[in-house]
């Protein structure tokens, strides 16, 4: 790998000639939920209550509202309020009708802006599950199998369209019962989820099935590779080569198996690693830039533009906003 000489590095001389700035947090992770705090007086059911399915309701402000994941999959509709939504490194807009499913172990909070002093008695509408025992289910059960695909895509947060009024009644089917008739009820949900089609994904990127074992090795391997080491230099040709194929058939195959064309994927997780940094390091700017791989501020930015709808600082100090600080 080519290391870029310090006197090209305009991080360097802009370092020197930058006044000191306020400092910040080094490192400013989500908090990790767990059960033992999700207690019935802030709107959870209570755990020896539920099976599967879990329910949970609350207004805002409230102590829940906070930048944090958990291990189970977290289906949000908001009833009120509008504000800024954060799920991952997608940052956008939320008002009533917001439906999104969060994926295990994806970072998420809601901000809202438009609130009285007295608050709001009911905002969030939230349903929690487990990955697990569906996983165990769909080996059995073929009609779960689409689920499953639903699930694979919730690893990046997805956010509904159209379905507000049929969420809600959903949600409230599923909070009135217990047993059977709650799963089934949950199970309808799932399906409505599962066939909608007007949707977009919100966070990262993602692999999408390729054909035949060999295929999804292949396709890990340079994955692993990208997101791996995001700052070395890696081009279709050369992946091509190593695997024997012509780049216009590497480009086909790679497309095929990830949606995405090479260039634009390795784009995508070099933003996302940027994104990652933009949120839990204090590094400047042009620091990240070489980082995450690219060789120019410039273009660094015209892509964050591209791919984020907003430039790196301003993602930085809108992201500080997660906290549910001042916006």
């Amino acid at each position: 790998m080519t290391m870029i000489p310090t006197a090209m590095n305009p991080s360097t001389r802009e370092r020197t000639a930058r006044p000191a700035r306020v400092a910040r947090p080094r490192q400013r992770q989500p908090e990790l939920e767990r059960d033992f705090t999700r207690s019935p007086a802030l709107g959870y059911e209570a755990s020896e209550e539920t099976g599967l399915v879990r329910c949970l309701a609350h207004g805002y402000p409230t102590p829940l509202a906070r930048w944090h994941f958990h291990d189970e999959y977290e289906l949000h509709l908001i009833t009120a309020t509008s504000g800024k939504a954060f799920i991952g490194d997608w940052i956008g807009p939320f008002e009533p009708g917001h439906l999104v499913l969060c994926g295990p172990r994806l970072p998420h909070n809601w901000i809202s802006f438009d609130v009285g002093d007295g608050g709001v008695a009911e905002r969030d509408l939230v349903i929690q599950f487990r990955h697990e025992p569906l996983q165990h289910a769909s080996e059995d059960i073929p009609e779960l199998r689409d689920v499953m695909q639903l699930l694979e895509r919730a690893r990046r947060g997805v956010e509904f369209f159209g379905l507000s009024e049929r969420a809600r009644a959903h949600w409230d089917q599923i909070k009135a019962t217990r047993g059977m008739r709650r799963f089934g009820h949950f199970c309808e949900f799932m399906a409505d989820l599962a066939q909608c089609a007007d949707y977009r994904l919100l966070s990262t990127v993602q692999i999408q099935g390729a054909e035949g074992d060999a295929e999804v090795d292949q396709i890990n391997q340079i994955v692993n590779r990208i997101t791996g080491n995001v700052a070395e230099p890696i081009s279709a040709g050369d992946v091509a080569a190593e695997l024997g194929m012509s780049e216009s058939r590497f480009s086909r195959f790679f497309r095929r198996s990830t949606g995405n064309s090479f260039t634009d994927f390795v784009n995508r997780v070099r933003i996302n690693s940027a994104c990652h940094l933009l949120m839990q390091t204090d590094h400047y700017v042009t620091d990240i830039c070489y980082q995450v791989g690219f060789n120019n501020v410039a273009n660094f930015n015209r892509r964050f533009l591209e791919i984020k709808g907003m430039t790196p600082t301003e993602f930085r100090r809108q992201a500080d906003h997660r906290f549910g600080g001042s916006h």
